[in-house]
């Protein structure tokens, strides 16, 4: 049975299939799927916390249907910008999962991850696969991925 690790960017999923479509992602829905295709004997789920009772519901939800849920503080900026970046945190567990699994899936659009990908890929011979929301995904992202699954209505709630 094929292994698979999953990595969620849930900053970016959030705000992009919001501002594309103005729903959620079905992250069940997802489970469920990647499960038909093989053991997922990794996931993770980067998010910022927030002292937010909807926040705490969703994380709590992911935990549900199996995600290891990773939260970084939100930082605010005397400036007003805000901090809460995960792309290291992300890096450094799927490149260490890629040893143990047949399959990475990375759900961002983020093309910082372009050469995480690729590294991964050519290190370990993982499969890469990325879910993200097509015209705001970088097109390196989806070049460096073996599979780009677009995220469409169907994947949503």
């Amino acid at each position: 049975m094929k292994k698979i690790a999953v990595f969620v960017d849930v900053q970016n999923i959030y705000y992009t299939t919001r501002d594309t479509f103005a729903k959620q992602f079905n992250y069940r829905l997802l489970w469920q799927e990647l499960m038909a295709q093989g053991e997922i004997t990794i996931a993770n789920a980067y998010a910022i916390q927030r002292s937010d009772d909807q926040q705490h519901k969703f994380q709590k939800a992911l935990k549900h249907i199996g995600f290891d849920v990773k939260l970084k503080p939100y930082i605010q900026r005397r400036d007003g910008s805000a901090k809460g970046d995960w792309d290291v945190g992300i890096t450094i567990d799927l490149m260490e999962a890629a040893a143990e699994v047949d399959t990475v899936i990375l759900l961002s659009g983020d093309g910082d991850f372009d050469l995480l990908l690729r590294k991964v890929r050519e290190k370990y011979g993982v499969t890469t696969e990325v879910y993200s929301v097509e015209h705001l995904t970088a097109k390196s992202l989806v070049e460096a991925a073996d599979i780009h699954h677009k995220i469409e209505q169907s994947l949503l709630l």
